[in-house]
């Protein structure tokens, strides 16, 4: 190999290590999880506060969603509207059982869904049913919540003195997800961390960024705010709708922020690496904007940013074995903090190649699931399918 060919490939060496230097030093601190978690202590204040969950097909866990939620400790107490959105399961009733049992039944109210109207996606027609009930209450904040999410105490009052205190149109909380399985303690720390990487707190809560994020089980907003962005019209074709409405809040003047819930958790269970691959392919295309072009540079970032460091160190060269290894520890660096946010072992960090590995074949499936029409697949729906005449990119 010629000196300039040597040279080019200790230069594309580099590479990777330049990618965790900027990661590290300029995308917004968005590794620091603990810097993203804290939630005030409620100190005073009074808020009308309406919850709503679209619920299709969820008895396995909406009993302990909705007890959670009426046993929160608020003046006036929570109220909760349940959007029954077709499930034949008696999701319905194991919900008007779980606010009996909670001495709070007349703090629930259950809605039947209809079928979803022409351009919008499921859990958005059945959201949209359920904030249209609960605007003639006239609530201070809508809580637009999942039917797997179990909250612990206070944790409403909280995101509201948040929002109150700091003068926020939204607020949403990145709720604690399960890692009881091996694949979601391999996968799931990982699943929170591309995700941050993608929207950084720090950079969401300012105004002076166009970075705009949500985490779409637990969202507070503010009925004006809501009203002033267009509304869930606006994005009633988005599969990824959380970040979607976070985007028309703050592109419509309000001021958002993304926190880390430290106790308040999914109970929704992955039992299998295949599990988590569909819910990774339900949307993975869709964030790239159904490009092709955008594809191929996310498989070739990926590789760059977390498989060279390891694949360096079997070139048997000294200088890119060194790259390799730099490279690698400040991905270990930058990633352990979310491993040990989620307590699982430290050596889960270093598995972050074979991770990124996994949710490369996991995008690239759902190019290919987006192809045969079956985008976004969820509760026996396909959400995300390419309008007749549409182009790919």
């Amino acid at each position: 190999m010629s000196v300039d060919a040597v040279s080019l490939a200790h230069l594309a060496a580099a590479v990777p290590l330049a990618i965790w230097i900027y990661l590290l030093l300029a995308r917004g601190g968005f590794f620091r999880v603990s810097h993203a978690s804290a939630v005030p202590a409620v100190r005073h204040g009074s808020r009308r506060i309406i919850a709503v969950i679209p619920a299709r097909n969820e008895a396995d866990g909406i009993g302990k969603a909705v007890s959670s939620l009426l046993e929160q400790a608020l003046a006036p107490p929570i109220q909760v509207i349940v959007v029954d959105d077709g499930s034949t399961d008696g999701t319905a009733e194991v919900a008007r059982r779980a606010a009996e049992a909670a001495g709070a039944a007349e703090r629930l109210s259950v809605l039947r869904g209809t079928p979803p109207a022409p351009g919008w996606t499921g859990k958005l027609w059945a959201m949209s049913q359920g904030v249209a009930a609960a605007a003639g209450r006239n609530p201070d904040f809508f809580l637009l919540t999942d039917a797997d999410i179990e909250y612990v105490s206070g944790e409403i009052a909280a995101l509201a003195e948040k929002a109150e205190t700091e003068h926020l149109d939204l607020v949403s909380l990145m709720v604690r997800l399960s890692t009881a399985t091996f694949a979601e303690r391999c996968l799931i720390p990982a699943f929170v961390f591309f995700f941050l990487k993608l929207y950084p707190p720090s950079w969401i809560a300012s105004p002076r960024s166009s970075v705009a994020g949500a985490a779409g089980g637990c969202m507070l907003i503010r009925p004006a705010a809501l009203e002033r962005a267009g509304g869930l019209t606006t994005i009633r074709g988005h599969i990824i709708d959380d970040c979607a409405l976070a985007r028309a809040v703050k592109s419509s003047g309000g001021r958002i922020w993304l926190g880390m819930a430290r106790q308040t958790r999914s109970l929704r269970v992955y039992g299998s690496f295949a599990e988590i691959g569909a819910m990774i392919s339900r949307t993975a295309f869709n964030q790239l904007r159904h490009s092709y072009l955008l594809l191929a540079a996310t498989l070739f970032g990926l590789l760059a940013t977390y498989l060279a460091p390891p694949l360096l160190l079997l070139t048997r060269d000294p200088e890119m074995m060194a790259l390799g290894a730099a490279a690698w520890l400040l991905m270990f660096a930058c990633y352990l903090p979310m491993v040990r946010f989620y307590r699982v072992s430290s050596v889960y960090a270093l598995l972050l190649p074979a991770v990124a590995l996994f949710y490369a074949v996991a995008t690239v499936h759902s190019a290919f699931q987006y192809a045969a029409g079956r985008g976004g697949r969820w509760k026996g729906r396909a959400q995300d399918v390419r309008s007749a005449g549409e182009p790919g990119t």
